[in-house]
């Protein structure tokens, strides 16, 4: 029986295996617009974006950021003015939220990224309630009201993205480029530094490598990607609300990558689909939303150390590596 599961393990970690998961997910990913709702499956592309984009700085740099919502509302509001008040055709109102996330991402960076712990936690935290507050007073932003109604304009004049299967695939295609931008980010020379500070500090200054210049690259890439996390979901749901700048989605997004797992790929992409999929059943089914939520993270905290990602990779890596010691 051991012999047996241990080669159909060793057959799921096959190559082969994982590029028939990859057909099999690039297959449903086509078809899902036809047969889901699609607003629906963008707010949870843009989630899994902005769960993966948290994940490269608390994941593998070992930085928690409290303040990524800053990053997040602020590049949607900026892309929303530019497309509605100026308009600004879609890849520059985007790539204008990106530009601010940048900025923002590198202003807090230089004040915080000396800091260790939780008083990095709580310095983007109180700038990004700074944000939060000009959010609210800006002439522009139009305070609880935000900016409704913004045009998504059309893709490189060719493609019109009124229509919302159109701006699925859109959104998708962006998606996917910050995700492997993100992996190869991980998989690099400079990933394996962020996981060398993570784990020892000390050791990693001590080898001559610069720290502090490591990390903000890593916080700004961060930043720039939350930011077109949030560019898209603003043009997708044609709206930019407070909501989209409060602490509360900083924590949230937190949230979704402590449920996935911590310095994995896939972990915030399975905690952030599922986040966002629970909220939407919950929205309509009458129950407190964040009661549920908070019960289901403090099950996932005792039954998944690791996140479920990470606990599950563990499990698997255990069961492969028991048949080989029993044979010795």
């Amino acid at each position: 029986m051991t012999t047996l599961l241990h080669k159909t393990l060793s057959f799921a970690n096959n190559r082969a295996v994982r590029w028939l998961a990859l057909l099999v997910l690039a297959t449903a990913l086509l078809v899902a617009p036809f047969t889901v709702y699609p607003l629906f499956l963008m707010n949870v592309f843009c989630f899994v974006l902005f769960a993966s984009a948290l994940n490269l700085v608390l994941g593998y740099a070992g930085l928690l950021s409290l303040g990524h919502a800053a990053f997040f509302g602020g590049a949607a509001y900026v892309t929303a003015h530019t497309a509605k008040a100026w308009d600004w055709p879609f890849e520059i109102a985007v790539l204008a939220g990106m530009c601010f996330a940048a900025i923002l991402g590198l202003f807090m960076g230089l004040i915080g990224i000396k800091r260790y712990g939780i008083y990095f936690a709580m310095i983007t935290l109180a700038l990004a309630q700074m944000i939060y507050f000009l959010a609210v007073q800006m002439p522009f932003t139009n305070g609880e009201d935000g900016i409704q109604a913004i045009p998504r304009g059309t893709l490189l004049g060719l493609i019109d993205l009124s229509d919302i299967r159109a701006m699925y695939f859109v959104v998708l295609g962006f998606v996917i480029l910050g995700m492997l931008l993100i992996w190869r980010c991980i998989h690099s020379p400079f990933g394996h530094i962020l996981a060398a500070i993570r784990e020892n500090e000390p050791r990693a200054v001590s080898l001559g490598l610069d720290v502090a210049r490591y990390k903000l690259i890593a916080f700004v890439l961060s930043a720039t990607l939350s930011g077109l996390a949030g560019s898209l979901k603003v043009l997708s749901f044609q709206l930019a609300a407070l909501n989209n700048v409060s602490w509360h989605l900083s924590g949230e997004v937190v949230l979704m990558t402590l449920i996935g797992g911590l310095g994995t790929f896939v972990g915030p992409i399975i905690g952030s689909t599922f986040v966002v999929a629970l909220e939407h059943f919950l929205a309509t089914s009458g129950l407190p939303v964040s009661l549920v939520i908070g019960i289901i993270f403090m099950a996932c905290v005792m039954l998944f150390r690791r996140g479920v990602w990470g606990e599950t990779k563990a499990r698997i890596a255990a069961m492969i590596e028991k048949p080989d010691s029993d044979r010795h």
